[in-house]
């Protein structure tokens, strides 16, 4: 191994670092509608049974089923309707033998009522009504308790609260609840050759892509994320803006200015807000990172290199599994898979490679294609991948048609 071989730190001995300093957010006492996305800190148990009375699986009519043991198509048997029970009705209501009353979807079954007829089988009547086929016991009742019966643990801790989940603690009658916040993320980019999206360009300058990027990537995380947006190669313009969004961030994330250029102003200004380490790892792209915590509350900040391939591989082995910490989610990484190699990949000595590819399934089982070239500027080639190949640091190439380890990327789909 060469001298400078052995000053690359490993991504697990990297990785370790992060999260031996990464904790999950303390919950706090939210809404529902806030509590969405987030990580349920307490068990949910019903004060009521769901549904919490008999209620009308539909339309129709509550009949005692005795009554229509004889009803046929030929012979319907017609009984008087002495009632209207809407969904939401508190009257009490009775049916003796031989009558019935009308009832809605979700409205109480009335005392007496074993059993309810759909409207469909019927003429609709109103006065009275020609019911033309029998019902068993129980049929289109919604029995109190069937959902969840009182005292029921419906979601426990550590529940991940999507749409569905929030709507089943407004059911149960809740509120408010205990839940892990999301993580707020503050992303931003530094470099003076940057330009915001949508400016003219002049020449030495390019238009910005890793804040709104890594601010994209920091939200399918789980985490909420604010884009700062551009700062200049000034080291005091850099502090200035890390002071002023530390109050609003529980993660910082910076990209640019992490090497060793001479305007690698990460460097000259982070040290004054906390303690920082830059390192060098052992991994294509993205072997420039630097980590560590900052400001009064020591806040997680992550300095990712500039180049958008390099930046977008080091959030998803290092940024990603913290935000996911914070959360307090599992897991943390990025799920993986054996798959068949298409077609060659080579690895520089001693560093783990991150190949783009297209994972697809052929017979069943997972083939992985490399897409676009090894550059870490190479974006589109980026976007189009929905894997990464996972080359171990011992390894310089990897034939057609071996086993490797990809690394699933996660599309949302609408």
């Amino acid at each position: 191994m060469t001298a400078t071989e052995a000053d690359l730190t490993t991504v697990e001995a990297h990785l370790e670092r992060i999260l031996s300093v990464v904790e999950p957010l303390s919950p706090l006492d939210l809404t529902l509608l806030d509590a969405h996305g987030c990580v349920l800190a307490e068990d949910i148990a019903t004060t009521f049974p769901l549904p919490p009375f008999d209620n009308s699986a539909m339309d129709g009519y509550a009949v005692r089923s005795s009554d229509l043991a004889a009803a046929s198509e030929t012979a319907p048997v017609v009984l008087p309707v002495v009632g209207d029970i809407a969904a939401g009705s508190t009257g009490a209501y009775s049916v003796q033998p031989g009558l019935c009353v009308r009832i809605m979807t979700g409205a109480p079954i009335p005392s007496g009522a074993d059993a309810v007829v759909p409207l469909e089988w019927t003429d609709g009547g109103v006065a009275q009504v020609a019911i033309r086929q029998p019902v068993e016991p129980g049929r289109h009742i919604r029995p109190t308790g069937e959902d969840a019966p009182v005292g029921t643990t419906v979601l426990p801790a550590g529940v991940h609260l999507g749409s569905t989940q929030v709507g089943l603690l407004a059911a149960v009658g809740r509120e408010r609840v205990s839940a892990r916040p999301r993580p707020r993320v503050v992303v931003l980019s530094t470099g003076s050759e940057l330009v915001d999206p949508g400016t003219a360009l002049s020449p030495g300058r390019i238009p910005d892509s890793n804040s709104t990027l890594l601010t994209a990537a920091a939200r399918e995380a789980g985490g909420i994320a604010f884009r700062v947006g551009i700062v200049p190669d000034d080291p005091r313009m850099l502090l200035d803006t890390l002071e002023d969004q530390l109050i609003r961030a529980d993660l910082v994330v910076t990209s640019g200015g992490v090497s060793v250029g001479a305007y690698d102003v990460v460097k000259e200004a982070i040290g004054r807000l906390g303690e920082v380490r830059f390192d060098r790892i052992a991994m294509q792209p993205g072997m420039p990172q630097s980590f560590g915590v900052i400001g009064p509350d020591r806040t997680p900040f992550f300095g990712l290199p500039g180049n958008p391939v390099s930046a977008y591989v080091s959030f998803e082995v290092f940024v990603r599994p913290a935000i996911r910490r914070m959360l307090g989610v599992e897991p943390i990484h990025r799920p993986t898979v054996r798959a068949r190699l298409t077609s060659p990949v080579q690895s520089p000595p001693g560093r783990r490679t991150y190949a783009r590819a297209q994972l697809s399934v052929e017979g069943g089982t997972y083939s992985v294609t490399p897409i676009g070239g090894s550059g870490s500027h190479l974006i589109a080639s980026l976007a189009g991948a929905n894997a990464l190949v996972v080359v171990p640091e011992g390894t310089t190439q990897l034939d057609a048609g071996v086993s490797v380890t990809a690394m699933l990327l996660e599309r949302r789909h609408a």
